[in-house]
């Protein structure tokens, strides 16, 4: 591996981060980030003024990767109905990793419970435009409510993913068949 292929010092920090607050939480403290990262705390403290804003940067990171996840390509869902749906089929079968605890960014929200925390501004922007893609959908679908239809969704989202997360539930084709149902109670094509 020449320089040029090893990762930076920022990278190796914001992906140790990612791994360790969803892993362990968002008390890991700077000495352990440092150390899994294989940097010095002054290197982290030169490119970062605190642990917060690694923790905000790392989210930010993955973000466009964890969005990626559930949205399908043209190929693969059509309509409004099976987009929604393609989303959840995604969640059931992410729930089923060995590694998996859920959503990070509502771990981070629960756990921080600081609206005020940089990490908290980006787990809340993320959630708040998975709620837009929802309604968004819902629109093109014909729902009747969409506004609501999306905070629904919403809700059974998070709250699939922190039960699955937990180990308290298994998502096998529950995600899918309480979606249509809520789909057709709707009124979504």
């Amino acid at each position: 591996m020449t320089t040029t292929d090893k990762p930076s010092t920022r990278d190796r920090l914001l992906d140790a981060a990612a791994d360790l607050f969803y892993r362990d939480g968002v008390s890991i403290g700077v000495e352990a980030l440092c150390r899994t990262a294989g940097v010095s705390k002054r290197s982290m403290y030169q490119l970062f003024d605190s642990k917060e804003e690694v923790l905000a940067a790392s989210l930010e990171r993955r973000s466009t990767r964890y969005e990626a996840l559930f949205a399908p390509g043209p190929e693969e869902a059509t309509t409004p109905r099976e987009r929604i749906l393609y989303a959840f089929r995604r969640l059931e079968l992410a729930s089923v990793a060995p590694d998996y605890q859920g959503c990070p960014y509502l771990a981070v929200l629960v756990e921080l419970k600081d609206p005020a925390h940089p990490a908290s501004a980006v787990a809340r922007a993320m959630k708040e435009r998975a709620e837009g893609a929802f309604r968004e959908q819902a629109e093109r679908g014909g729902a009747r409510d969409p506004e609501l239809l999306a905070r629904q969704l919403m809700l059974l989202f998070d709250g699939a993913s922190a039960r699955s997360g937990a180990g308290i539930e298994t998502l096998d084709g529950l995600m899918t068949a309480t979606v249509g149902t809520l789909l057709d109670a709707a009124g979504v094509k």
